[in-house]
C-alpha cells in the first residue's frame, strides 16, 4: 500500500471507530483477542506471549455444524480445531497460569472439512437451536470455555432466520450460565452484512464485542454505523495480507484511537500464522493496550 493510501485508511479507520462509539463503549480497553488452531501447524496456547496487564482471549477456530465428511448437521456442532495441541487440559493449564486469560470457540469459519464453503444451513429455527444448545453446551463445558464467537461467512438461510438462530443461541447459553460473553466477526460483503445486520437489529443487546475484519477490505471503509453501543475491535492478519497490515500503519492508527479514548481492543488472525514470526506483533499490540488508559 502506498503511503498516501495508508494515511487515508488510517483516517477512515479512526473515523469509523469514533462514529461507532457511544456513551456505553467510548473508552479505551486493554482487550486482546487471537484466533488459534485453524491451520493445524502445532501452535499451542503456551507458545504465545501473554502480557499480564491485558485481558487476553484465545478463540478456538472452529466448531462447525458439519460432519468430518462435510455433511451439514443442522446445529450438531463438532470440533475442527487442532485437537492434538489444543486440548481441555491445555485450556485449564493456560487459564490457571494466567488469571487474565479466557478462552472462547468460534462458530462457522470459511470452509468445511472438504474445503468447500461452510454454510449456515438450518432445517428450521427450532430444530437448529435445540441441537446447537445441546452440542455446544457439551463442548464448552468439556473444554472449560468462557464464550463464543460467531464467524459464519456463507449462508443458505434468510437474514431473519440467521438472526433468530444465533440470537436465541447466545441468549440461551448466557441465561444458562454456559458462557459469559459473545462476539461476532462481520466483514464488508453484501450477504455477510445483511445477515449480521439482521442479527444486530434483533439481538445486538446480547453481543459484547464486534471483531470487525478490517483486514478483509480491498479499499477504504464503507461500513455503515451498525454496531453503535458495543466494543468494535480493530484487527490485523499476522501474515500481512489486507489493507492495513501490522507493517502498514496499523499501530499508528491504534495509537491515534487510544489517544482519543476509542481503542476498544485488538484482535488478530491468527496465532497459527504468527508462530513462524515469533509473535512480534502480538507483543507490540499487548504493550500498546497495557499502557494505562
Amino acid at each position: 500500500m502506498e503511503y498516501s493510501s495508508k494515511l487515508i485508511f488510517i483516517f477512515q479507520l479512526t473515523l469509523f471507530i469514533f462514529s461507532t462509539s457511544s456513551s456505553t463503549a467510548a473508552a479505551n480497553s486493554n482487550l486482546f483477542r487471537e484466533y488459534i488452531g485453524a491451520e493445524f501447524n502445532g501452535v499451542k496456547f503456551s507458545d504465545l506471549p501473554i502480557n499480564q496487564n491485558v485481558d487476553f482471549h484465545f478463540i478456538l477456530s472452529f466448531a462447525i455444524d458439519y460432519t468430518t465428511t462435510s455433511t451439514p448437521t443442522n446445529g450438531n456442532f463438532n470440533v475442527f480445531w487442532d485437537t492434538d495441541n489444543l486440548t481441555p487440559p491445555q485450556v485449564s493449564a493456560i487459564k490457571s497460569r494466567n488469571p487474565n486469560v479466557k478462552v472462547a470457540l468460534s462458530l462457522g469459519g470459511d470452509t468445511a472439512p472438504d474445503g468447500h464453503p461452510a454454510y449456515f444451513n438450518p432445517t428450521s429455527v427450532e430444530s437448529w437451536l435445540t441441537n446447537a444448545v445441546a452440542s455446544l453446551t457439551k463442548i464448552i463445558q468439556s473444554y472449560n470455555l468462557d464464550g463464543i464467537d460467531i464467524d459464519y461467512e456463507h449462508f443458505k438461510s434468510t437474514p431473519e432466520v440467521f438472526a433468530e438462530c444465533i440470537g436465541r443461541l447466545v441468549s440461551t447459553l448466557k441465561n444458562n450460565g454456559v458462557i459469559s460473553f459473545a462476539s461476532i466477526a462481520p466483514f464488508h460483503d453484501e450477504q455477510v452484512q445483511s445477515h449480521y445486520a439482521a442479527l444486530w437489529r434483533s439481538y445486538g443487546r446480547v453481543i459484547d464485542y464486534v471483531n470487525f475484519q478490517f483486514y478483509a477490505y480491498d479499499e477504504g471503509i464503507k461500513q455503515s454505523l451498525k454496531y453503535v453501543g458495543r466494543k468494535v475491535l480493530v484487527s490485523f492478519i499476522s501474515d500481512g495480507i489486507g489493507v492495513l497490515g501490522p507493517r502498514d500503519g496499523f499501530f499508528t492508527a491504534c495509537s491515534r484511537l487510544k489517544s482519543e479514548g476509542n481503542l476498544h481492543g485488538i484482535f488478530v488472525w491468527s496465532a497459527d500464522d504468527s508462530l513462524g514470526l515469533g509473535f512480534k506483533y502480538e507483543k507490540m499490540s499487548q504493550s500498546l493496550l497495557a499502557i494505562s488508559h
